[in-house]
């Protein structure tokens, strides 16, 4: 997705979820701060690992059941958090996407290993682009749900896992599967509020379905 078609969904975001465009803005500037040293690659690179057929893998509690039911194929793309369960099953994703929310353990441990990490700044997650963004030694990309500049890119998203998405359709992928992913029954965290992830998963839901100009085959189990 160019951001001349996702600027006007983001602003939609914006008002119905109560964010601050400044916010995700100084968060990117923090962003590209810490990461001076990093491992950048370019927009090229990322697109020669992305192929016509890409497994995007959710966190909701049916990730495993989706697994055993539908075998990954393709390029295995992941949600941050969805690495530490898809590392327990031997599965290493070629990308993951990720808001430096989870387990980062197992976010940097999948980086070691060598797979390409999409660090995203928005307004909530500072102190954790500050404390964690360095630590990644695989390719990095940096990205952001704001204007892209740069070195900094917006494929679309908003969600880790509809970022994922997005960026399949992006680089064009033309048939997806979706393994982990449950709009009304998710993984809550502790000390998140399940009404503010219901609504940003309704906006996943809709980004993932209704934004699909190119018609791209979504598969679920």
């Amino acid at each position: 997705m160019q951001y001349s078609e996702w600027e006007p969904i983001y602003d939609q975001i914006l008002a119905d979820m109560g964010y601050d465009k400044g916010m995700d803005e100084t968060s990117v500037r923090i962003l590209k701060m810490v990461t001076l040293n990093s491992d950048l690659i370019d927009e090229d690179e990322l697109a020669s690992k992305i192929g016509k057929v890409v497994t995007v893998f959710g966190n909701s509690p049916g990730l495993e059941d989706d697994i055993r039911k539908m075998s990954p194929v393709g390029t295995l793309i992941a949600s941050g958090s969805s690495v530490p369960r898809l590392l327990r099953l031997r599965i290493i994703p070629d990308i993951v996407v990720t808001d430096l929310d989870g387990d980062m353990t197992s976010q940097i441990e999948a980086s070691d290993a060598g797979d390409i990490t999409l660090l995203h700044a928005h307004g909530d997650n500072p102190s954790a682009i500050l404390m964690y963004a360095s630590r990644f030694r695989g390719p990095v990309i940096l990205t952001t749900q704001s204007k892209p500049e740069n070195t900094v890119f917006d494929f679309g998203g908003f969600t880790d896992g509809d970022r994922a998405v997005c960026l399949a359709r992006h680089f064009g992928a033309d048939r997806i599967l979706l393994e982990g992913f449950d709009f009304e029954h998710p993984n809550f965290k502790d000390g998140s509020d399940p009404a503010m992830k219901l609504k940003k998963l309704k906006w996943a839901k809709k980004i993932i379905y209704d934004h699909n100009p190119k018609g791209v085959e979504i598969v679920t189990p």
